[in-house]
């Protein structure tokens, strides 16, 4: 075997590969899509960065709930997926050696008397993994059950299955998501060649059941990197009315760091979309802070001269890791 064969065999065995037929095909087709879905040597290297870079081990009052924010938090329902992005910030739940996980009734029991007890949390967003890798009934009972629990007001499904396995938007779990008060749905498209007809039938069922959809997209060096690429998709995105919300500067995780741009990249992409873009195709640029320190909203005045971050949690002015870089030109 080859030095190359030996690292990849390395890679798969820390990282494993998860593609179905669906964006094995797209995939085929789109080579920036491939980039999402394909093992790259590069997830290897690892210049000081953590598994759980963002700290949300250490912010979960209940197991598989991370609480960051004062008025809202996020219920991890699951590790399994339809697919594995190869820019994932949460490796940890399906790389070697990970124990895979479906929230359990007593789990979910746990974290319904937590937010009974703490009625300053109207905000849950159920992620994982994709909660939409759990069958119908198991969604919309741990939907309901947050929703009616606390003082919650408001729930976000969390789920790349529009993107990755649109047929997983049936009629019938639509129908009975929309009955759910307070219910967004929130999904994932990073490039304009996901916008599959398969996809935007997706979309549309949700938007036409009086679902609220959201989108957000990672500023992915490669992908989609650029404001021609990027203008596309959140145009046509905004056509199906669906708002694209955020585009997240990729996280300080291990693995993925070859993904990162730099946040000038962003700011000089945001700042052409201020003149070719309305406001209902324009996300926040933003980027998660290590050591929990949660989102900031980037704009060019958006650092010290330092060149940290302001916490929206702490206050406390953060550096970034893979903030600073700038494009070596490979």
């Amino acid at each position: 075997m080859t030095d190359h064969d030996d690292k990849m065999t390395e890679l798969l065995g820390r990282y494993p590969v998860k593609l179905n037929s669906y964006c094995k095909a797209l995939a085929e087709r789109s080579p920036a899509v491939a980039k999402l879905y394909l093992p790259d040597l590069r997830e290897l290297d690892n210049p000081g960065l953590s598994s759980d870079g963002l700290a949300e081990l250490e912010q979960s009052p209940v197991r598989n709930l991370i609480r960051r924010y004062r008025d809202r938090a996020v219920l991890l329902t699951t590790s399994e997926c339809f697919v594995r992005c190869r820019f994932c910030f949460r490796k940890r739940l399906w790389a070697d050696g990970a124990s895979h996980f479906t929230l359990s009734d007593e789990n979910l029991d746990a974290v319904c008397a937590w937010l009974d007890r703490t009625p300053e949390v109207d905000v849950i967003l159920l992620s994982g993994g994709d909660p939409l890798a759990m069958n119908d009934d198991r969604v919309v009972e741990i939907a309901s059950r947050i929703r009616d629990s606390g003082n919650v007001r408001t729930v976000r499904v969390c789920s790349r299955a529009p993107a990755v396995e649109p047929a997983r938007i049936t009629e019938k779990l639509t129908e009975r998501l929309s009955v759910i008060d307070g219910l967004w749905f929130v999904t994932h498209f990073d490039h304009p060649d996901e916008l599959t007809p398969d996809a935007e039938a997706a979309l549309k069922r949700l938007v036409s059941h009086g679902i609220p959809v959201l989108d957000q997209t990672v500023l992915l060096k490669g992908v989609n990197d650029d404001p021609e690429t990027l203008r596309r998709l959140f145009k046509r995105l905004a056509a199906l009315r669906v708002k694209p919300h955020y585009l997240f500067h990729i996280d300080p995780v291990e693995g993925v760091s070859h993904f990162a741009t730099g946040v000038e990249r962003g700011l000089e992409i945001l700042e052409d979309f201020r003149y070719t873009l309305s406001s209902l195709a324009l996300p926040m640029f933003a980027i998660d802070l290590p050591e929990g320190a949660g989102k900031v909203v980037l704009t060019p005045d958006c650092r010290d001269a330092d060149g940290r971050y302001r916490s929206s949690v702490t206050g406390k002015y953060i550096r970034h890791p893979l903030a600073d870089l700038t494009d070596s030109g490979e």
